[in-house]
């Protein structure tokens, strides 16, 4: 039990290090994405590979899983949108909303029921938004993209959720990565139109950030995260996980001083949205615990 829980905390951890890195590299945030999707799809090969963990999977599942990738794909890229023209506490926050809208946008696409308390807390985590907007004006785009990349999270969540079950997590995440990659690589002409001076090659330290991102924030974390919840309960493995942000902010106060650029809008917002996000987590968590296809989902993101 021990271990399962320094290894859900080690994932979170490195999850929380996926922020810092993205303002530590330097390249924008559409090739940034480009290359952590093709470097994850390769590592997420090799070991399907050397483990012969490969399995069939039908076509029609793979056209899923290639719009979930596409959809990742543009939710990194609004993430770390966010990063370079915000910063990356304001971008971890913004993201935090991703669960409320989950909330919102599941009876929608499974044919259920809103539920009255599920929208006044998104309302409180909008206010919350609302509040970092009205101090924070200076970040008026990198806010938007983070509201950006909450949203298209929700979706692809909610899209993972009809197909977690069936399939072993890494070739699922292979073909998401595969398609995601091919989708930015369509893209890229367009980043250039908008950018005639992007630079395409990493840079200076650019390679091992990008490496560790790939390799830890995302194979690493996932495969940690999976091996916890043999041994620790989903009210724990979630609960933990809702640290992310959490230890993202704090390491962004570490590494970059971002404390310094935020005023007290940024903390109450802050703390609206926390406290929207611990009110559903309690309320889906307390009648009979998260689903293990959480983590799986989480896994597969690695923001």
């Amino acid at each position: 039990m021990k271990k399962a829980l320094v290894q859900i905390h080690v994932a979170v951890l490195l999850w929380g290090f996926t922020g810092v890195l993205g303002r530590a590299i330097s390249l924008d945030a559409p090739v940034l994405v480009w290359y952590r999707m093709l470097l994850t799809a390769i590592f997420i090969a090799v070991i399907i590979f050397y483990r012969r963990q490969w399995v069939p999977i039908a076509r029609r599942d793979i056209a899923q899983l290639a719009l979930i990738g596409c959809l990742m794909g543009l939710h990194w890229v609004a993430f770390y949108g966010a990063i370079k023209f915000a910063n990356t506490s304001i971008a971890l926050v913004c993201l935090s909303t991703a669960s409320i809208f989950t909330s919102l946008l599941d009876p929608m696409v499974n044919k259920g029921k809103y539920d009255v308390k599920e929208l006044l807390l998104g309302l409180l985590a909008l206010t919350g938004v609302y509040f970092i907007y009205r101090f924070q004006q200076m970040f008026g785009i990198g806010i938007a993209f983070g509201v950006t990349a909450a949203i298209l999270s929700s979706v692809f969540t909610v899209l993972n959720k009809r197909i977690a079950s069936k399939y072993p997590t890494r070739p699922m995440v292979f073909y998401e990565m595969s398609a995601g990659w091919l989708f930015l690589t369509l893209l890229m002409p367009l980043q250039l139109v908008y950018n005639p001076h992007t630079v395409l090659l990493p840079q200076g330290m650019d390679w091992l950030w990008l490496v560790i991102l790939s390799l830890c924030c995302t194979v690493w974390a996932q495969s940690l995260a999976l091996s916890a919840l043999k041994y620790i309960s989903s009210f724990t493995a979630t609960l933990s996980v809702n640290l992310e942000p959490v230890y993202g902010i704090l390491l962004a106060f570490l590494f970059f001083k971002e404390n310094k650029e935020l005023h007290g809008g940024f903390f109450i917002g802050m703390g609206l949205i926390c406290l929207s996000v611990l009110l559903q987590m309690l309320r889906l968590l307390k009648p009979k615990g998260a689903s293990p296809g959480y983590i799986r989902e989480k896994g597969a993101i690695g923001d």
